[in-house]
C-alpha cells in the first residue's frame, strides 16, 4: 500500500481566518520537490466581497523579483472572484524555485479563507 503522507510536504500560505484586505504570503522554497499545488479553501464572503488569488514565482526571495505565474505553467482554474464555501486546486508546472500566493480584495467586506501549498514528487522520500 502506498501512502501519500510520506511523499508530500505541506506549507501554510495563508492562515485560515477571516481576511478583510490583501494578503501576500511569504516565499515557499520548492528545493527538493518537482511539483506543487496550491489548495485554497473558502468560507463565507461578506459585504458582496470580490476576492481573487494567484500564484507568483521567482528564482530568489528578494522583494521585487516575484512575477505572476504564466497561464501555461498552471493547471486548473480558480474563478475571479472566488466563490463562498469552495475548494480550489491550482497546480504549478513551472521551474522557478520559490512560490508565493497573493490574495487581492477588489471590493466588499471580508472572506473566510485559508491556503496551503502542497509540494510533491520529492527528491528524497519519505518526507519528514
Amino acid at each position: 500500500m502506498r501512502t501519500l503522507h510520506s511523499n508530500i510536504g505541506a506549507v501554510a500560505m495563508i492562515a485560515p481566518v477571516v481576511h478583510t484586505g490583501n494578503n501576500t504570503a511569504g516565499a515557499v522554497d520548492l528545493l527538493g520537490f518537482e511539483s506543487a499545488c496550491l489548495v485554497v479553501n473558502t468560507g463565507a464572503i461578506d459585504g458582496a466581497g470580490a476576492f481573487s488569488i494567484k500564484l507568483q514565482e521567482s528564482d530568489e526571495t528578494a522583494g521585487g523579483t516575484f512575477a505572476d505565474v504564466a497561464t501555461e505553467h498552471l493547471q486548473g482554474d480558480v474563478p475571479s472572484p472566488l466563490e463562498a464555501d469552495s475548494v480550489y486546486r491550482l497546480g504549478y508546472i513551472g521551474n522557478k524555485r520559490y512560490l508565493r500566493s497573493v490574495l487581492t480584495r477588489a471590493s466588499g467586506t471580508s472572506i473566510a479563507l485559508g491556503a496551503v501549498l502542497v509540494k510533491g514528487h520529492p527528491a528524497e522520500a519519505p518526507v519528514a
